[in-house]
């Protein structure tokens, strides 16, 4: 009779998965390294698969483990969330959380949580495929981002409403309140997951019979005010984020009557319940 996969052969996958070792995995699970490599056995002819393969001194996961891994985990931390169903406990909660994320929310919330829950892990992974798959596969326990809700499987809250806002270097010779014609006198850097070189910005500039130069496209606005502090590039920003930047950069209003941006907080119906995200949800709505 083939073994069966129970909850603890999916928690020796998901630590070998993780940690690519049988003895990384043994000293994450509390296991001997033996039990440990007998589990994988179990795993292995569970699932029909090798599992994890020999490459060069490591291990390194088949394209079917790396196929279910998402779905593994998402079915432990629900288990998770049933098991510890009771009061939670913020200085024993051992966790960790991937965030889908872009600039402005790393910062603060990693301070929150360290002060409350120091045995949790934030794993941040940048914005890019804004499909709710991850947050359905459970690679992603939370999105933060712009954007809309059409999916009846995914919940979601409105952390803030933003202005752009445009920044320079601290000696630029852009006025304070520079005009639209004074904007296009300098090149711009442009802020596109998807590489757009165009914006809300642009219309507004058609409209009035002008046309700016953007001079480069970065993907992360971290990226552009980098860029800003050491050129004479002109970046747009949310104004949250122009205020958090240290020296050597400043920040004006534009002159036009931009959309605000929308940042939503994004997670999985299936994760309502759960003690230890609904207490990291309820954390960064109070850092931001």
């Amino acid at each position: 009779m083939p073994d069966q996969l129970d909850l603890n052969l999916l928690r020796v996958f998901d630590a070998l998965l993780q940690d690519g070792s049988v003895t990384a995995a043994a000293e994450r699970l509390h296991l001997s390294i033996p039990a440990t490599s007998r589990a994988l056995a179990r795993l292995r002819r569970a699932v029909g698969d090798p599992v994890l393969v020999r490459a060069g001194r490591g291990l390194v996961p088949t394209p079917f483990a790396l196929r279910i891994a998402p779905r593994v985990r998402s079915l432990l931390d629900e288990a998770s969330a049933l098991i510890n169903a009771k009061e939670l406990d913020l200085a024993e909660l051992r966790r960790t959380f991937t965030i889908r994320v872009s600039d402005g929310v790393v910062t603060p919330l990693v301070n929150a949580v360290a002060a409350q829950a120091p045995g949790v892990v934030l794993r941040f992974v940048p914005e890019g495929d804004e499909s709710v798959e991850a947050l359905r596969n459970g690679s992603v326990d939370l999105d933060i981002g712009a954007g809309n809700d059409t999916e009846t499987d995914i919940r979601s809250v409105v952390l803030f409403r933003e202005k752009l806002v445009g920044i320079v270097r601290a000696d630029s010779p852009l006025k304070n309140r520079p005009t639209l014609k004074q904007l296009c006198r300098h090149p711009h850097v442009s802020v596109s997951r998807r590489g757009r070189s165009s914006g809300p910005l642009d219309a507004t500039l058609q409209a009035a019979g002008l046309r700016r130069h953007v001079a480069a496209v970065v993907p992360f606005f971290s990226a552009a005010a980098q860029l800003v502090a050491s050129s004479d590039y002109v970046g747009l920003v949310p104004q949250r984020l122009a205020e958090q930047y240290p020296g050597g950069l400043r920040w004006f209003p534009i002159s036009a009557d931009l959309p605000e941006i929308e940042v939503r907080m994004r997670w999985h119906a299936r994760l309502d319940a759960d003690p230890a995200q609904r207490w990291l949800r309820e954390t960064i709505q109070a850092c931001v």
